[in-house]
């Protein structure tokens, strides 16, 4: 049975879904005001690895993923996020754009960046700024049930009428110390409540009639209204970065649990920093990097793929271009072996022994169910190659056992999400060996044809002769 841990509970927890067979699951999308870079990519990548073991394991997912594009402030790592310039109108007046300009270019951006890293697209990714109405038929009830209150055209959330906040975060008002990294409002009862609506100035250029002002939502209402409109009151599973823990998700329960008088979602499921090089991820430090920044160094979105497989998502991932190298070879070493396995069921080819394939599969499943651990999930697939590999080696894998452990392979990659190449990557220096030794045996000098093989060899490859030629492979 599929364990998770939930941020909420602070354990790991057997998961059941409210409805039986179906599960709704929300991810925190991008604010897209700029790039989405490789921390955005690899939260976006375990969201979508746990999409995909739900769905392995039988369950009808339907994942909502929202588009910020209105409301999240430049200041959103000072206490409540609720000062500062909004980051839309910072990036079109950065690039002499209108915020709508901006928006669908990055969002743009950042949907062809998921499909590079082939993470399934979302049912639905709702906007923020085609969800104003929701927003304000949510702050009206907050107000008229007394957890939030208005000053000047303002609309705050009162954090002390909901006792139990500070649940997700452990930043309880008591644990809390007042004044420190915030901002005061004129407007505020207290200094932790954090904003619904705000006035906005007469210059502003998002937005919108309310009951208040003429202004625009706070971040944290946003994703309320919208996962609360496409899933319901209740969700399984939500998900994000673990910077969203605190204040945003802390939001995000208080104002939705009393709004619905419900449970908002029942497991919270959040994911570790990328830091690169051990240090935090910043365009000053010059370590900010895309997927193009990626590939220009001659990688691919699915290097980075299974490296962020290697990590496992509550374990911070340390982003080196040495880690990334071992990830391709990995990858490569992978792509060889389907390569092989596809061959091997052209052949008809018989054995004494059958391959237990089914072995690997359960150990696959006991590292996915506890709790999504795709490095052991990996290294169950290597130790499936290794041994598979010697028995290709000595001639005991059958066909049948190949089309077998092809289609556990199949299985697996459902969820992995592993685009491979369908072709054995061979250095330049050892293509010219093969050459050099298809020479020799050809004009009948085995012995050169023999060191020049011994020679392949040391550098990690395999070569075989078949009736149809010389093949090259990784060795195991």
């Amino acid at each position: 049975m599929l364990s998770l841990y939930n941020t909420l509970s602070k354990q790991k927890e057997i998961f059941n879904s409210l409805n039986p067979g179906k599960v709704g699951m929300y991810t925190c999308g991008p604010t897209v005001y700029g790039y989405v870079h490789i921390g955005n990519l690899r939260s976006y990548s375990n969201s979508d690895i746990l999409r995909r073991y739900l769905e392995y394991i039988g369950y009808e997912v339907r994942m909502i993923k929202n588009i910020t594009d209105v409301g999240h402030l430049s200041d959103d790592d000072v206490a409540q996020g609720d000062s500062g310039e909004d980051k839309m109108l910072k990036a079109a007046n950065r690039e002499k754009k209108t915020p709508e300009e901006i928006a669908r270019f990055y969002e743009e951006y950042f949907k062809q960046a998921e499909k590079e890293m082939n993470i399934i697209p979302a049912h639905f990714f709702p906007r923020a700024t085609a969800h104003i109405p929701q927003m304000i038929k949510i702050i009206k009830g907050l107000l008229e049930k007394g957890f939030a209150y208005e000053k000047n055209g303002n609309v705050f959330f009162d954090v002390t009428k909901f006792e139990e906040y500070g649940k997700l975060s452990g930043n309880t008002l008591e644990n809390l110390k007042i004044g420190a990294r915030i901002e005061e409002h004129p407007d505020k009862i207290n200094a932790w409540d954090f904003a619904l609506w705000i006035k906005a100035p007469k210059e502003h250029a998002m937005k919108w009639e309310s009951p208040w002002s003429v202004g625009y939502p706070g971040w944290h209402i946003e994703c309320s209204a919208m996962s609360t409109e496409y899933l319901g009151n209740r969700l399984d599973i939500h998900t994000g970065a673990e910077d969203n823990i605190f204040p945003h998700h802390e939001a995000e329960i208080a104002q939705t649990e009393c709004h619905t008088g419900q449970k908002f979602a029942n497991y919270w499921i959040h994911s570790r920093l990328l830091m690169v090089d051990g240090a935090k991820m910043a365009k000053s430090k010059g370590n900010f990097y895309k997927l193009e920044d990626i590939k220009e160094k001659g990688f691919s979105a699915m290097d980075l793929r299974i490296l962020y497989l290697s990590s496992h998502y509550q374990s911070r991932l340390n982003f080196t271009w040495e880690a990334l190298q071992q990830a391709h070879k990995n990858l490569q070493r992978i792509n060889d072996f389907v390569l092989n396995l596809e061959v091997l069921t052209t052949r008809n080819t018989e054995s004494t022994q059958t391959f237990n394939a089914s072995a690997y599969k359960e150990k696959f499943e006991a590292a996915m169910d506890d709790n999504l651990n795709t490095p052991l999930a990996l290294a169950v697939t290597y130790e499936l190659i290794t041994e598979a590999n010697k028995k290709i080696d000595e001639e005991k894998l059958s066909s049948t056992d190949a089309k077998n452990i092809l289609t556990l392979w199949k299985k697996i990659n459902s969820v992995f999400g592993l685009i491979l190449s369908g072709q054995a990557e061979i250095p330049e220096e050892i293509k010219k060996l093969v050459a050099e030794r298809e020479a020799a045996r050809n004009g009948k000098d085995f012995k050169k044809s023999d060191d020049l093989r011994k020679l392949i060899e040391e550098h990690g490859f395999i070569l075989e002769d078949t009736k149809d030629g010389q093949k090259i492979r990784l060795a195991s």
